[in-house]
């Protein structure tokens, strides 16, 4: 069988030991950190170019600030409260306190962009800014942090894809080994990280930059985030058939971990919560180019 050796990559970046805590940057929570950063760039470089919007822009640089701390704050809890209500509520249920442990890993990005609307909407009401317009910028902005973070999840050896023989298989160790391998012990995954990071991360990212900065996206407020809601559930979506779905929804009788089936199809969660995405976004964004 050809494949990819999974190569020896460390979660951590580095480590250091002082008075005997260990601290440690991992390179997640870097890619996180950047992600951000590289947003909050794109949002001010935006709102510096008069020739991008119709009218005055939406918001001035002292109030990005604060709409980065409202983001951060609702990718933080609500990545974290959609892990335990779409993954795993069972669990939780029984062990409410374990929702605390954010160091043991679980993090939604469906529960994670629900908090940041919320966290978007409260400033927009608090600020008096248009919804559409900071739905936009928030749009823009998103994509480096996506494609940083999937190439994390990749570095991490976690959320990998289901098995496969294609020759850029990847061999990932530990849990993904035991699952699945064979006669010759060694089992090829999907590398469904890389490929939702070059999905939803670069190409979309990409796509939208260039309807921003050379068609004038944002004079049209809803477009840039209706697209970018709708290219994110098609992405989403599509990854799904290759990515292997939480251990949780796999049983004997369900090898595939379909959260949802009916006269022999079904759907992932991830899939479940994709749609409602692309159905939004197309709206929005239809509205947004009709209007005059």
């Amino acid at each position: 069988m050809s494949y990819i050796p999974f190569p020896d990559l460390s979660p951590e970046l580095f480590s250091v030991t002082l008075f005997g805590l260990t601290l440690s940057l991992r390179w997640y929570a870097l890619a996180y950190i950047v992600g951000i950063l590289i947003g909050w760039r794109l949002v001010t470089r935006a709102l510096a170019a008069p020739r991008l919007w119709r009218g005055t822009p939406p918001m001035t640089a002292e109030q990005v600030e604060t709409l980065l701390t409202a983001v951060v704050l609702g990718v933080i809890l609500g990545g974290r409260l959609g892990f335990v209500l779409f993954d795993q509520p069972g669990y939780y249920l029984t062990n409410p306190l374990h929702i605390l442990r954010v160091w043991e890993g679980g993090m939604s990005f469906h529960g994670g962009f629900l908090g940041v609307v919320v966290a978007a909407v409260i400033f927009c009401r608090r600020e008096g800014m248009p919804m559409l317009a900071v739905a936009d910028l928030l749009a823009m902005a998103t994509p480096p942090a996506l494609f940083l973070g999937r190439v994390a999840n990749f570095v991490n050896a976690e959320l990998w894809g289901r098995p496969t023989q294609l020759p850029w298989g990847v061999a990932f160790p530990g849990e993904a080994a035991q699952a699945c391998a064979g006669a010759s012990g060694i089992c090829a995954r999907h590398p469904s990280q890389l490929y939702e990071a070059a999905l939803e991360g670069l190409l979309l990212g990409l796509v939208l930059l260039w309807l921003v900065w050379r068609r004038g996206w944002l004079q049209r407020p809803g477009a840039v985030a209706g697209l970018f809601l709708a290219g994110y559930g098609l992405a989403r979506f599509a990854v799904e058939f290759v990515r292997q779905p939480d251990p949780q929804f796999i049983t004997p009788g369900n090898p595939l971990g379909l959260a949802w089936q009916a006269g022999g199809y079904g759907l992932t969660m991830g899939q479940i919560l994709s749609v409602p995405m692309i159905v939004i976004g197309a709206a929005l964004m239809a509205r947004a180019l009709r209007r005059r």
